[in-house]
C-alpha cells in the first residue's frame, strides 16, 4: 500500500520511511571513484570555512552551476559534480573545510606542463575561505627518460608502486611556483577505475595530512602556557605547606581556582583541534592502508615517509593533551586538600565563635538575674509603700489596725517573698514554653 492506501505497483506494501533513509542510502554513493584515463590533470583546492562562509559558498556554487546550465546542489547536499571544460568539477562540503576538485584533459604525455586555459580556478572563481591545501596530480604513461624527476626535490622525493605494481606514483610534498603540491601517476597496466581510485586516495591523503598537522601548531602554542601552569601549581603547592590561617588559605584557594579555570579554558579551546587531528590522522592511515604502496627503486614509500613526519606530530598533540589532563587532576587534588583545610579552619572559627557566644550568654544571664533581684527589691519597695499608705489611711479612718509603721514592717518580708515567687514562676513559665529557643 502506498501513502494513499492503494496497493503499490510491485504488489509489495510500502512502509513509512525514516526521514534520513534516503540520505543514508545516498551517502555510500556520494564520492565514487571516477574513472580516469591519461593523460589527465587533476587540480585540488581545499579551503577552511566557518558556517557562514560555507553557506555563502553553497549559494555561490549553486549560482555558478545555473550559469553553466546545470542544476546546483540541494539545500542539504554535501557533494555535487558539474561537467566543466571537458572534465568534471566536484564540490565537497566537510565539517570545517570545502574542497573543489577538477579533472580535465592534459595535452601531451609530459607531466606538469601548462595547465589547460579553460580550467575553473581563474579570477572569476570565488574562494570560500583561506586556502589550506592545493594539489596538482598528473596521470600520464611512463616515459623512458623519466623526465618527470626534474620537477622534484631529490631530498624529499618519494617514489612508490601502487595497485600491485600496476603503476608508479611520486611526490616531494613541496609546493611549486603556483603553490601546488605535485603528484604524478605513471600508469603502466591499471584500468581507468584503478587510476581513479589511486588518484582520489592520493588527493585525500594530501588534504587530510595537511589538516592533521594543524594540531601540531596548536600543541606548540600551548606548550609554553602549560609550562607556566605547571610552575604556578608548584609554587602554590609550596605555599600550601607554609601557609596557615583561614585568610591565607582562602587567598591560596582563590589562586588555585583561577589557575584551574584558565587551564580548563585552554583545554576546552584545543579539544576540538586535537580531536580533529586524530580523526584526520586515522583517515590518512586508512587511505595509506587501502593504497598498499610499496617503495620503488630502493626509496621510501609514501606510507613510510608520512609515518616519519605525521606520527611524531600526533604524539606531540597527545603529549600536550596528557599534560593538560595530568595538570587538571593535580589541580583538582590540590584544590580538594586546600578546601578541606579551609573547612577545618572554618569549623575551628565557628567553634571559637560559639564558645564566645556561650560566654556572653552566661554573662547576660548573670546580668539578667541581677536585674531580676533589683526588680524584686524595687517592686517590693513600691508595694510596701502602698501598704504603708493604706495602713495610714485606715488608721486615720478609725479602723482597728496596728500602727502604720508596724504594719509596713510586717508586710516587707511577705511582699518580698510573694514578688520573688511570682518572678520565679514567670521565668520558669517562659523557659518551659521555649520562648528563648532562638537564642
Amino acid at each position: 500500500m502506498n501513502d494513499a492506501g492503494t496497493p503499490a505497483a510491485s504488489g509489495l506494501p510500502s512502509f513509512r520511511t525514516h526521514p534520513l533513509r534516503e540520505a543514508v542510502l545516498g551517502e555510500i554513493h556520494a564520492r565514487p571513484f571516477r574513472p580516469l584515463s591519461g593523460p589527465r590533470v587533476v587540480l585540488l583546492y581545499a579551503f577552511t570555512t566557518s558556517t557562514e562562509e560555507a553557506n555563502a559558498d553553497h549559494a555561490w556554487f549553486s549560482e555558478f552551476c545555473r550559469s553553466q546550465g546545470a542544476a546546483g546542489p540541494g539545500d542539504r547536499a554535501r557533494y555535487h559534480t558539474l561537467p566543466f571544460a571537458g572534465g568534471t568539477l566536484s564540490w565537497e562540503r566537510h565539517a570545517e573545510f570545502i574542497t573543489y576538485i577538477w579533472d580535465g584533459p592534459l595535452e601531451g604525455n609530459e607531466p606538469f606542463g601548462p595547465l589547460p586555459s579553460n580550467h575553473p580556478f581563474k579570477t572569476a572563481f570565488r574562494a570560500p575561505g583561506p586556502l589550506l591545501s592545493a594539489c596538482r596530480l598528473d596521470l600520464v604513461s611512463p616515459s623512458a627518460n623519466e623526465s618527470w624527476r626534474k620537477h622534484y626535490d631529490p631530498a624529499s622525493l618519494t617514489v612508490f608502486k601502487v595497485e600491485h605494481g600496476g603503476g608508479t606514483a611520486a611526490t616531494d610534498f613541496r609546493p611549486d611556483g603556483d603553490g601546488l603540491t605535485r603528484y604524478v601517476i605513471l600508469n603502466e597496466s591499471m584500468s581507468a577505475i584503478q587510476c581513479g581510485a589511486v588518484a582520489q586516495r592520493l588527493l585525500e591523503i594530501e588534504t587530510y595530512r595537511t589538516l592533521a598537522l594543524l594540531g601540531l601548531f596548536e600543541a606548540n602554542r600551548l606548550q609554553p602556557l602549560i609550562g607556566q601552569f605547571e610552575i604556578q601549581l608548584f609554587e602554590l603547592t609550596q605555599k600550601m605547606q607554609e601557609n596557615s590561617g583561614l585568610d591565607a588559605n582562602r587567598t591560596l584557594l582563590d589562586q588555585l581556582s583561577s589557575l584551574a579555570t584558565a587551564l580548563e579554558a585552554s583545554a576546552a579551546e584545543s579539544a576540538f583541534r586535537f580531536g580533529a587531528s586524530r580523526a584526520y590522522y586515522e583517515i590518512v592511515n586508512a587511505r595509506l592502508s587501502a593504497l598498499e604502496d610499496k617503495p620503488s627503486s630502493g626509496g621510501l614509500s609514501l606510507s613510510s615517509f608520512l609515518s616519519r613526519r605525521l606520527a611524531p606530530a600526533m604524539r606531540t598533540c597527545q603529549s600536550v593533551q596528557d599534560r593538560q589532563r595530568d595538570l587538571s587532576e593535580k589541580l583538582a587534588r590540590a584544590t580538594t586538600l586546600l578546601r578541606t583545610r579551609v573547612d577545618v579552619d572554618l569549623e575551628q572559627q565557628n567553634r571559637s565563635l560559639l564558645q564566645s557566644m556561650n560566654r556572653r550568654a552566661r554573662i547576660q544571664l548573670r546580668l539578667q538575674q541581677t536585674v531580676e533581684g533589683l526588680s524584686v527589691a524595687a517592686v517590693s519597695y513600691y508595694v510596701v509603700g502602698l501598704i504603708g499608705y493604706l495602713a495610714k489611711a485606715a488608721k486615720g479612718g478609725g479602723l482597728p489596725v496596728p500602727d502604720a509603721g508596724v504594719t509596713t514592717g510586717l508586710a516587707v518580708p511577705v511582699v518580698v517573698a510573694v514578688i520573688w515567687y511570682m518572678v520565679r514562676r514567670i521565668r520558669k513559665h517562659h523557659a518551659d514554653s521555649g520562648d528563648d529557643a532562638d537564642f
